[in-house]
């Protein structure tokens, strides 16, 4: 009797778990296509693609390039788990697809942001959004699903970068975005998103995120998962608004709350990504939530669009030429009457 061949330890076994079923179902559906299309030899070649990427979860050996032998990166894997060689190693050709795809990607996620100067009744928006590289794992966005409805603002970050980052962030915006229509209130909002997220994200994967229902007698319901904190702008100065709830994707069936701010004509609520609170500059120094209070105290009376271009300014004069390290996204939210 044939024994049983066991597959080696992975060196990311999280990871590969997930890709090994994302492998097994396209195998499925290849194996199930293959005997009823009438020209199947694409099809065919696919499925020992499949067969090959799962030899090498058995093998210990998925995740290496067969060129260099290093790690293929992680991004690229997660967007597609037939990889077999890193970015160093990628033939010419192979460089041209990757650039298409990867042009493509920045297209639909730019496609998926919201009017960069949208007026909601008494209020006004204005938003900067700068990925790292050419895709980012922030999430922005304005939801208004009726024009009796509440609007929701939304502003997130995903951890990590690039390609595997905005996929996620791409699915986060589809579950809110389909999930808004059904829900009315904040704290439920983010607490049924939170459990879609935990179901379709890996576990080493999660997202912050502060949501704030916007009515127009000044109110503002803002519930935060584990973001970085708003702050309220205002003729008596900067307040920071606390966090609420733990990160989208550490929990299923976590909790979150609200609380409700007032803001009066004028006032401005201020969200933004750790790529502004969290920049460097060549010191190793960081710009810090102060520094990004003081400057809006200073700058309170500027029209929302106004503020954003100079919190991007300032954030680029402290790094000092030094290159960009993160996603960066901010976002003011103005009371105009």
């Amino acid at each position: 009797m044939q024994s049983e061949v066991k597959p080696m330890p992975s060196r990311h076994p999280v990871r590969d778990a997930v890709l090994r079923e994302r492998l097994l179902s396209r195998r499925d559906r290849l194996r199930a296509a293959i005997p009823v299309a009438a020209r199947a030899p694409d099809l065919v070649q696919l499925l020992g693609e499949v067969d090959a990427a799962l030899e090498r979860m058995d093998g210990g050996t998925y995740g290496i390039c067969e060129a260099c032998q290093g790690e293929i990166e992680n991004d690229r894997l997660m967007a597609d788990p037939l990889c077999r060689t890193c970015i160093d190693d990628l033939s010419a050709a192979e460089r041209r697809t990757l650039e298409r795809d990867l042009d493509l990607a920045f297209q639909v996620q730019r496609g998926l942001l919201p009017d960069p100067a949208a007026r909601l009744g008494g209020w006004t928006m204005a938003y900067a959004y700068e990925p790292a590289g050419l895709v980012s794992g922030d999430y922005c966005d304005l939801i208004a699903p009726s024009p009796d409805a509440t609007p929701v603002v939304l502003l997130g970050d995903i951890t990590g970068k690039g390609v595997a980052a905005s996929m996620l962030m791409a699915h986060l915006h589809a579950t809110f975005r389909s999930l808004a229509t059904v829900t009315r209130s904040v704290t439920d909002l983010v607490s049924k998103a939170n459990r879609v997220f935990c179901q379709g994200a890996l576990p080493s994967h999660f997202a912050t995120l502060v949501c704030g229902a916007v009515g127009g007698d000044g109110a503002v319901e803002v519930c935060n998962a584990g973001h970085c904190l708003p702050l309220h702008v205002g003729a008596g100065g900067v307040s920071r608004v606390d966090s609420t709830g733990l990160p989208l994707g550490v929990f299923a069936d976590g909790d979150y709350v609200s609380r409700t701010l007032r803001l009066s004509p004028s006032d401005s609520l201020v969200l933004y990504t750790d790529g502004v609170s969290e920049a460097f500059n060549p010191s190793r120094q960081q710009y810090g939530t102060d520094r990004l209070a003081d400057l809006l105290d200073g700058k309170r009376g500027l029209a929302p669009s106004a503020l954003v271009g100079e919190v991007v300014e300032d954030v680029k004069r402290f790094r000092e030429g030094g290159a960009k390290t993160d996603d960066l996204t901010v976002m003011v939210i103005r009371r105009e009457a």
